[in-house]
């Protein structure tokens, strides 16, 4: 059987272009015209995304396969094409009772062209190819949105979920051209299940809290990337006079021996007329003894020479990435867990902003792992924000946990946050020892963030900043009175 891609080389026809046209209509949508003009920096990662969907539809066309009808019709018109004029009209009402059996679309008007052809010429047959190589033609671009259909359909009803996700999202988590494309990026993959109601509503109360939002920003933000110096070699081309002995010397500088008989003192000449002396003379040649003039002579030339260059770079490096941990006993409940969960939402968004990542440790009788920026965050979003807080306290498991999570290569210059109300059992020294160690010689950071002012201070004294925010509701209330 041929391939569908061999017919579209004979035929001249380009599936790429057939794409373009598909991919130029989508984009001339209004429905997409309007979304872009009001989230504009979500455009960038979707164009991105456009060359992917080319090669993924191209590679599908020309791995299929030619259905027999149009494979037969089409060795029918190759046979056509290499038969000279006597032969094609012999074999012409032939050809025309084989395109009617293989219910060509080209039959009708072979059949009435036939009827026209009194005079059967080279006229005659270049129109008959001509007209049957266009009804190839639009055969074989039929099959081909035929074939891409359903992936076409697919990839509309993928690209409506995901504007619907991005543009609800739009407002709560994108604050640059980096994290529109993550968020792009986190909504592609299967369709959701469950819509994004969840993060919209934390994201409204996230906005509703200044105060948390910008408890976040300076957390989220407080540590400078450190910079490092580094040695950046360059090679640059420098250009220099030499001097060097010229091919025709310019004067005589003295008397030397060699061997070189063009520069030979006439003395040593008679040493070849006189028999006896004949051997003296090959000798004095072949050990170099000849007697010779030394001339002297030079030019100067341009020589290319290249040099290396050495300069000291300041490089900063990114920030690291967060690991979180939520605490989701009983005592966090209420309108904690609200506020514990939204931060995490603004934490989520300065992440994406700076190109970190961030992981999620919930923590209560056992740990929970999330890791909201993985090409899943989406959906590891809704599913944490949908947890419910209840049980008891198990910070210490929680922390050790981190710590082993620290020594892995892709964590090593994380910062850890604690979300807590800090009511919870005494450390264990042996962990406080880890912690600290990790502090002091790895320079990470732990940042506890206490949502209540009833917390331990000697479980918090291990902390390198602590950051409070009293959800009490004398506090809630001095806050909206503030802000209103």
């Amino acid at each position: 059987m041929m391939s569908l891609q061999t017919i579209e080389l004979l035929l001249s026809i380009s599936e790429s272009e057939i794409i373009e046209e598909l991919l130029i209509g989508l984009l001339a949508a209004p429905q997409l015209a309007i979304f872009f003009e009001k989230y504009p920096k979500i455009r960038n990662a979707f164009n991105k995304e456009i060359a992917g969907w080319k090669i993924k539809l191209q590679d599908k066309l020309q791995q299929s396969e030619v259905p027999a009808a149009i494979y037969a019709e089409f060795t029918l018109y190759k046979q056509s094409i290499s038969s000279e004029n006597t032969l094609f009209f012999e074999q012409l009402d032939s050809v025309i009772q084989q395109l009617e059996e293989l219910h060509s679309p080209f039959f009708d008007r072979a059949k009435k062209l036939s009827a026209t052809a009194e005079h059967r010429n080279e006229s005659f047959r270049s129109l008959f190819l001509h007209q049957w190589r266009k009804s190839l033609s639009v055969q074989v671009t039929t099959l081909h949105k035929s074939l891409i259909e359903g992936d076409w359909e697919q990839l509309i009803s993928q690209l409506q979920d995901r504007l619907a996700i991005n543009s609800a999202l739009e407002p709560f988590l994108v604050e640059n051209d980096r994290s529109s494309g993550h968020l792009w990026d986190m909504s592609r993959g299967e369709k959701y299940r469950s819509d994004c109601n969840t993060l919209i509503e934390y994201g409204k109360f996230l906005a509703q809290q200044p105060e948390l939002q910008k408890l976040a920003e300076q957390l989220g933000r407080s540590y400078q990337p450190t910079s490092v110096d580094r040695k950046d070699t360059q090679y640059e081309k420098y250009r220099v006079m030499v001097r060097e002995p010229a091919t025709l010397p310019e004067s005589v500088n003295g008397i030397f021996q060699s061997s070189d008989i063009v520069r030979m003192l006439p003395t040593e000449m008679v040493l070849l007329n006189i028999d006896e002396l004949e051997i003296e003379f090959y000798r004095r040649f072949l050990e170099q003894q000849l007697l010779t003039y030394q001339l002297k002579g030079d030019v100067w030339r341009e020589q290319v020479k290249v040099r290396a260059i050495s300069k000291t770079v300041n490089e900063q490096l990114p920030r690291g990435p967060f690991i979180v941990c939520v605490d989701t006993s009983g005592s966090m409940g209420g309108f904690n867990e609200q506020c514990a969960k939204a931060f995490c939402l603004a934490l989520l968004r300065i992440a994406m902003a700076d190109n970190r990542r961030c992981y999620i440790l919930l923590f209560s009788t056992e740990v929970v792992h999330y890791e909201l920026t993985s090409s899943t965050g989406i959906s590891e979003a809704i599913r944490f924000l949908s947890q419910r807080f209840r049980g008891g306290t198990d910070l210490a498991a929680c922390l050790s946990e981190t710590v082993e999570k620290l020594n892995q290569q892709d964590w090593i210059d994380a910062d850890v946050v604690i979300v807590s109300d800090f009511i919870a059992q005494r450390l264990p020294e042996s962990l406080i020892s880890q912690i600290k160690n990790k502090q002091k010689k790895h320079n990470h950071r732990f940042h506890a963030v206490a949502m209540s002012k009833h917390g331990k201070p000697n479980i918090m004294k291990i902390f390198d900043h602590v950051w409070r925010f009293d959800t009490g509701l004398g506090q809630r209330l001095r806050r909206r009175w503030r802000a209103g």
